[in-house]
This record gives structure tokens, C-alpha cells and sequence, in this order.
């Protein structure tokens, strides 16, 4: 760091880089003009109490946030105060959009966060990247009241016409949990209790009455993606008794492209860093395989901010099996976006509870479907073979499948002599045809 490489200079770098990403102007206070582009940042703007705020966002030439920067290693919490305090002091000579300003973000260059003070239920959250100036102005150009976050609080009353119990208990709560602003929330239902159709349907309410732009659902194999478009296709709403795809477009996609009138897209996490990287397009064949069952990719911590997708592109996240560690080495693709993020599972874990920070808006075990006829209950049938108990031999006749270390292709191989394999080998390392087709006869009988 040489002597004029302050800390806080290295903060402004990354935060200016930031918002040139996010296609805002950076001008300094001697010689800015407030319309030179449609969102203009001005570094260092005096204010009406003699302070200083670190930026003042123009929309059209008219001031609506802030941004208070910090320098790296400082933690944003309690920083809020302070740009709340910036907001109230404009000066008079400024034009603004309305007072006190209501955009609030905070950031050390590796961190943002943002609060919306029009939000009537107001909390500030983390976010990837800063919002386009597009998007402000549409914000602004909407009543000052009817922001996404408000208009949940207004979602008219449920009707249960044709839903289990469980699925209106889902609804309802987790509808009851958007309105509290609160960022995640996780769904328990049992495998059979239908938690696809719940989600048609307080996606349908979420589209139709607080207007959202776009839900994002994610499934973990691309097969699951086929079943949820079909579950789609077939949903009638009760309102209208229509389809919902006659009133909204479903998009599976199948290429890294996304119909810009989708109102519900329905793709693979794997598929989802591969757009959010910019590459043209995307296995079929690899989004068949779970990214559960992908133990050696590396995490992808190289995301970086994409124009074509920016942060606000989805304003709810739908995460079917969410179980599954996609929110381990896959946690950064989930994030990219500013959106609510719903989670819908059957198995719960420990690591699900923490993720979702306990918001388990419904249950709905296993247990209890039983009772109420949903499923049935099962009984455990234990079958005892030679070889699961004891193990077995490969006999030296038999050619083995091996992968060659440098060019990863398969081959077949015959061994030296005979090759004992121990119980717990088995159905892992060892496939043993007899074995299968014994229990499947007993199973049978």
C-alpha cells in the first residue's frame, strides 16, 4: 500500500467499481452534474448538518440515497444509523425525489447492505451487487406506499377451495412471514402431501396480488424440472378457472437464455452458474445428475456481477429439495440475487434449520400424513443374504470395470486372481446381480 493508499481509498475503488457495474455514473462534488446519466453517484456531497455523506445517488437528476462506506474489516452492523441520519440532512438546494431519502445502502467493498424505508415492516439485508439505476426509477415511479415488501402485506384472504390442510397451513404462514420481511423461509411437507402444488399456488398469489416480476424455481435434477412444468401446465386457478400457463409464462429452460415475458423459470442451480458466468449454454446431460451428488466441484466462489442478470432479476426464489447441499458448494449462485428465498423439503437437516435461520414456517411430517390419509404407513422387511453378511469373492474369470487416472476412461480389466470383497463393499465398489435378484423375488412373495 503505498502512502496515499488509505484503507478508505481502497473501500471507494471497490465501491465505484461496483456501481460502474451496476451502469451508474461516478463524479466527484466540484464538478458533478446530477443529469449527465440516468443514475449519477457524486463521492464526497456536503450536507445541510455540515457532514459529509460518502454518496449521494441522483435518479434522473433527483436525489433518492445513500451510501455510507466503510473501510474493509468493519462490520456494517449499527453503520445504518448513519446513513439514515445522511438521508434527513439534504440540503435545500438539492432536487429529490422525496424526503427523507429512502434508498439506504452501506458497504466496506466486500459487503453491501440496503433497507427500503418506505417499507412499512423496514429491514435492512445483504445484498450481492447494487441495483441498477433502471430499477430505482421504476421503484420510484410507483406509488410511494406500494413497494413489493408492502404489498405483501396486503394479499387477500386465502381460498382453500380443493387444498389439504397442510397446504393451506403452508400458505398462509409462510405468506404471514413475507409480510414480516423476513428473507427466508423454509416449508416442511411430507413426500406425497403435495408441496409442488402448494407452491403453484401461493406463486399464483404472489404473481397476481403483489405483483411480483419474476419467481425463480430451482429443482435439483433437471427431470424434477420437467415434473414441476408439467405440475404448472395442469394448474387451474380458482379465481378464474384458468391454467396458469393461458395467464403466465412457464419457462424450463433449456438453453442459458431466459424469455424476458417468463413469469416462472424453472432450471437446475448447475444451469444458473453457468449463465451467471456468461458461458453460452449448458449440458442437458449434466443437469441430470443431482448437485447433491457432485462431491468434488470446487465451490464457485469466482461470481461475479452479470449486467444481463443483475441482482433484482427475481423477487422470489423457490428451492425445491432444498435439503440437498446446494447451499453448501452452490450457496453463492443462491445469494446472487435480491429475493426472497423460499425453501420447500420432506428431510429437513441441522444445516437446512441453519440456512433458513429456523423460519420453519410450516411442518408437516411424515407422521402425520399417515393420520390424515395421505400416505400410507409402511413396515420394514429385513432380508438377510451370505453376502450381505459376510461379504463374497469376485471370482478371477469375472473382467472388472477401472478408470484410467490420466484420460478418466473407462476400461475393463481381468483380475490376477480372485478378490474377496468385504459386506459393507457391497452395492458401493461391488455389484452383485444374484444378491438384487434374490431380495427383489423375496420382496416380491
Amino acid at each position: 500500500m503505498t502512502q496515499l493508499e488509505t484503507p478508505e481509498r481502497t473501500t471507494r475503488k471497490l465501491i465505484d467499481e461496483l456501481l460502474i457495474q451496476a451502469g451508474w455514473a461516478i463524479q466527484n462534488r466540484e464538478e458533478f452534474n446530477r443529469t449527465a446519466a440516468l443514475g449519477v453517484a457524486v463521492r464526497e456531497v456536503a450536507m445541510d448538518d455540515g457532514t459529509f455523506a460518502d454518496y449521494l445517488l441522483f435518479i434522473e437528476g433527483k436525489a433518492l440515497g445513500i451510501i455510507e462506506a466503510k473501510k474493509a474489516g468493519v462490520s456494517l452492523s449499527g453503520v445504518e444509523t448513519q446513513s439514515q441520519g445522511y438521508s434527513q440532512s439534504l440540503p435545500n438546494w438539492v432536487r429529490n425525489w422525496v424526503l427523507p431519502l429512502p434508498l439506504l445502502y452501506e458497504s466496506n467493498g466486500s459487503e453491501i447492505f440496503f433497507k427500503d424505508t418506505r417499507d412499512k415492516v423496514s429491514r435492512s439485508r445483504r445484498i450481492f451487487a447494487f441495483h441498477k439505476p433502471e430499477t430505482l426509477l421504476e421503484w420510484m415511479c410507483e406509488p410511494l406506499d406500494a413497494t413489493l415488501r408492502n404489498r405483501l402485506l396486503d394479499l387477500p384472504p386465502l381460498n382453500s377451495m380443493g387444498l389439504r390442510e397442510c397446504q393451506i397451513e403452508a400458505i398462509t404462514k409462510l405468506e404471514k412471514s413475507l409480510a414480516e420481511n423476513r428473507q427466508k423461509a423454509l416449508i416442511q411437507m411430507s413426500t406425497g402431501a403435495g408441496k409442488t402444488y402448494t407452491a403453484c399456488n401461493f406463486i399464483y398469489r404472489l404473481l397476481k396480488y403483489a405483483d411480483a416480476k419474476r419467481v425463480l424455481f430451482l429443482v435439483d435434477r433437471n427431470n424434477l424440472g420437467r415434473q414441476t412444468k408439467s405440475e404448472f401446465s395442469n394448474f387451474i386457478t380458482k379465481d378464474d378457472n384458468r391454467k396458469f400457463v393461458d395467464t403466465y409464462i412457464v419457462q424450463h429452460l433449456q438453453h442459458n437464455s431466459i424469455d424476458k415475458d417468463a413469469k416462472v423459470v424453472i432450471t437446475t442451480i448447475q444451469r444458473l452458474y453457468s449463465m451467471l458466468r456468461g458461458e453460452a449454454d449448458y449440458s442437458e446431460v449434466d443437469e441430470e445428475i443431482s448437485s447433491y451428488e457432485m462431491p468434488n466441484v470446487a465451490p464457485p466462489k469466482d461470481i461475479s456481477y452479470n449486467s444481463n442478470f443483475p441482482i433484482e432479476y427475481f423477487d422470489f426464489i423457490v428451492v425445491d429439495e432444498c435439503h440437498r447441499s446446494i447451499y453448501g458448494n452452490w450457496r453463492q449462485v443462491l445469494e446472487y440475487f435480491d429475493a426472497f428465498i423460499i425453501g420447500l423439503t420432506a428431510t429437513p437437516s441441522k444445516q437446512t434449520f441453519g440456512y433458513f435461520n429456523k423460519n420453519l414456517v410450516s411442518e408437516y411430517p411424515y407422521e402425520r400424513s399417515v393420520v390424515d390419509g395421505v400416505n400410507v404407513d409402511y413396515q420394514v422387511l429385513r432380508i438377510k443374504t451370505e453376502v450381505s453378511e459376510y461379504g463374497g469373492l469376485l471370482d478371477k474369470s469375472f473382467p472388472v470395470l477401472a478408470r484410467e487416472r490420466k484420460t478418466r476412461r473407462t476400461i475393463y480389466e481381468q483380475l490376477d486372481e480372485d478378490l474377496p470383497y468385504e459386506k459393507n463393499a457391497l452395492d458401493r465398489k461391488v455389484l452383485n446381480p444374484n444378491q438384487i435378484r434374490t431380495i427383489i423375488e423375496k420382496y416380491k412373495q
